[in-house]
């Protein structure tokens, strides 16, 4: 080679010291990494994923009352936040059903109820009226639809369907109201077989039928009817093919364990109740429950609504859970916070039955400020915007549902 020739280079040998330093570069970075977590210092480097873990959103009926218990017990933004995420598995959470509830039958009832003022044991403001005439209730659905409703529900004080004339009359109620392309749903007592096959017939959409309470603490409530009688109904309507509309009311004098104990006989049906109405109490001068509650100045306070709310949601996760009676009792803000664990259904208009209710452009309002909007009626839910991929449900013989 001539002197000031360009020597080439050896490329295995390039090859091989470059291998060596890319190890030894390997090498420092994982000392490096070991130096730092020794030191207690942050490492830079972007974590894996970002998923929350904890959050079960699967559908099942083998709850154990301790398991409900602890989620209840569950300091209170921890069980808001575990109940939201629930449902976002399955909900919208700004997609909110509409309904009205109107009385068609009002007082004179056989059950003594302690709470209720339509009751024929209590002395009330309430007075019997007869059945409303068709022609006026078309005309409050029509008015109902008109302001945004969806689901037009209609309750009787009657202790039992039983052999009342005026049976045929909702009956005629029911398939007029389908007509109007709105969902339907009546409170009319204990139901039998048939009478809840008729109901279907006609275009029911839903039945409500309340446990009001725990097993334990409903003969303090009421003695002339019993919880399997109540439990006895919601099996006719469910055979019958009818949605089941089934809750309880919180403010009747319980104790937490009665609302657990509320709830875990719900959950534990051999299906979920398709909604389940919260109540609160608005306490009625003239009915037992309601003279003792306002003696002692009790009432359900905007907390223990949020954590009925947020454990029904986590124990029912594929409900409706509606923020029924007494909303009007709580604060936009409140409501907000109801909303945010796990209510997507309210009653709209100035009064549930006999109590009183916001008025329609007040919910309007609200909805306006929160970003919330109607359910279509006949329509499933809207699908969750937080949720990947689709998923199925499907019954399982341990009771629980697997999410595909």
């Amino acid at each position: 080679v001539g002197a000031g020739a360009v020597v080439a280079p050896d490329a295995g040998r390039l090859a091989e010291q470059r291998g060596a330093l890319t190890a030894r570069l390997a090498q420092l970075e994982q000392e490096r990494a070991a130096l730092l977590q020794q030191l207690d210092e942050p490492v830079t480097e972007a974590p894996a994923s970002l998923a929350l873990t904890g959050v079960d959103a699967m559908v099942r009926t083998d709850w154990t009352r301790e398991e409900i218990q602890a989620i209840y017990d569950k300091p209170l933004m921890e069980l808001v936040f575990a109940a939201a995420a629930v449902h976002r598995v399955h909900f919208h959470p700004l997609e909110v059903q509409q309904s009205t509830l109107l009385s068609i039958k009002t007082g004179g009832c056989s059950e003594n109820c302690g709470y209720c003022s339509q009751s024929q044991h209590h002395k009330t403001f309430v007075k019997p009226t007869p059945t409303m005439k068709l022609d006026d209730v078309l005309e409050a659905a029509t008015r109902a639809k008109e302001a945004g409703s969806t689901r037009f529900c209609m309750g009787s004080a009657w202790r039992e369907v039983g052999n009342k004339h005026a049976f045929k009359k909702v009956l005629e109620m029911v398939r007029q109201i389908n007509g109007m392309g709105m969902e339907v749903c009546t409170t009319l007592g204990m139901l039998t077989p048939e009478q809840a096959r008729q109901l279907k017939e006609a275009g029911l959409t839903a039945y409500n039928h309340n446990l009001d309470t725990s097993r334990e603490y409903y003969p303090k409530v009421v003695s002339t009817r019993t919880y399997d009688d109540r439990l006895n109904t919601v099996k006719n309507v469910r055979e019958a093919g009818i949605n089941v509309c089934c809750g309880g009311i919180v403010g009747l004098g319980e104790e937490e364990d009665d609302r657990v104990g509320l709830l875990h006989t719900l959950a534990t049906l051999e299906e979920h109740p398709e909604s389940v109405p919260i109540n609160a109490l608005v306490p009625v001068a003239g009915t037992p429950l309601g003279d003792r509650l306002i003696a002692r100045g009790q009432a359900p306070t905007w907390d223990q609504m949020v954590r009925m709310i947020a454990t029904a949601r986590i124990v029912m996760p594929a409900s409706m859970v509606r923020l029924s009676a007494g909303r009007l009792e709580f604060p936009v803000a409140a409501q907000a916070l109801m909303f945010m664990a796990g209510a997507n259904s309210i009653f709209t208009g100035d009064r549930l039955l006999t109590t009183p209710n916001p008025e329609f452009n007040e919910d309007q309002d609200m909805f306006a400020l929160l970003g919330l909007k109607g359910k279509a009626p006949h329509t499933p839910p809207l699908a969750s915007p937080y949720r990947q991929g689709n998923f199925k449900i499907e019954r399982t013989v341990t009771g629980k549902q697997q999410m595909q």
